[in-house]
């Protein structure tokens, strides 16, 4: 094993090979989900909305639907929705507000 300024030159190298190796692994997964994707899309699904929802999927019960609060907040604030009833505060806000 060799060394320089201290370092080991064998570990370093089997550290870059490693990364270089799981880079490579990553770029053929990230085509891999593009071809996907583009497989979706013609297949009539929108490639837009379906990350959307594997963002939404990836959230807990409760992470979603403080964020669907605050979205639907938001696009009444802006005129962008139609205020059908105030929007359902979620449970965790609820309780925020009555420790207050």
């Amino acid at each position: 094993m060799s060394q320089v300024g201290g370092i080991s030159s064998d570990q370093l190298k089997q550290f870059i090979e490693r990364i270089e190796n799981l880079e490579q692994e990553k770029a053929n997964i990230a085509e891999d989900i593009r071809e996907v994707y583009a497989e979706a899309k013609y297949n009539g699904f929108d490639p837009k909305i379906m990350r959307s929802v594997l963002k939404i999927r990836k959230m807990d019960s409760s992470e979603r639907e403080e964020h669907e609060y605050i979205l639907d907040t938001y696009l009444i604030a802006l005129g962008m929705a139609v205020e059908k009833a105030a929007p359902k505060a979620p449970s965790n806000a609820n309780e925020s507000e009555e420790a207050a």
